[in-house]
């Protein structure tokens, strides 16, 4: 894991020089990024039948296996790296889970959706975040989002994900989540201003 004021840069120029257990602390960072991604993507192509923790898993294995690959130096580029392995992932599971052959076009809409959904990520942060944080500055604010949505409480993390990245209309995430409209609608609100509070820089 990255030691206080540390940046992801330091521990890539480690892994890359062959640091086995940088490589592994390095793509640790990404887990909760990885997985929000995922649990979208499978939710907006309606294949219901993969779970997103194996769908991570596999991964992250993939990573660590063929990290010699990655040639760039930045978290943005090794989040787009990632992103490419995850859509890879997708549309494996995805081709096995529903018994098709494999379809070059899908795996490309998958890479383009988990594309987008991290810009929704980005976006999200701008809207939540008046002034950003030290962290959020050294760090891509799209993994720092990730990072604070996972410490939410399930129903709070819920509520925005369907809203926001899944964009859902109230109704339907009423319905999803077995609540009324209105209810959602309170849930939604205490949800942002607790994901703000997570985003604040620590006193």
């Amino acid at each position: 894991m990255l030691d206080r004021g540390e940046v992801p840069e330091r521990l890539i120029e480690r892994a890359q020089q062959g640091d086995r257990a940088a490589v592994d602390s390095l793509l640790q960072l990404y887990r909760n990024y990885l997985h929000l991604l995922a649990r979208t993507q499978i939710d907006m192509h309606l294949v219901r039948q993969l779970n997103p923790s194996d769908v991570v898993q596999e991964t992250l294995l993939r990573a660590f296996r063929h990290f010699a690959q990655f040639r760039g130096g930045t978290e943005a580029e090794l989040l787009a790296w990632l992103r490419r392995i995850l859509a890879r992932c997708l549309a494996d599971q995805s081709r096995y889970a529903r018994a098709q052959q494999r379809d070059g076009r899908r795996e490309v809409a998958w890479e383009a959706t988990c594309d987008h959904s991290s810009q929704q990520l980005t976006a999200l942060v701008a809207d939540n975040q008046g002034t950003p944080s030290e962290l959020a500055i050294r760090r891509e604010q799209c993994v720092v989002l990730a990072d604070a949505l996972a410490r939410l409480p399930d129903d709070y993390r819920e509520v925005i994900v369907l809203r926001h990245l899944e964009r859902i209309e109230f109704t339907e995430v009423a319905a999803r989540m077995g609540r009324s409209s209105g209810a959602v609608r309170m849930l939604w609100a205490r949800a942002l201003e607790r994901l703000r509070t997570e985003l604040e820089p620590p006193q």
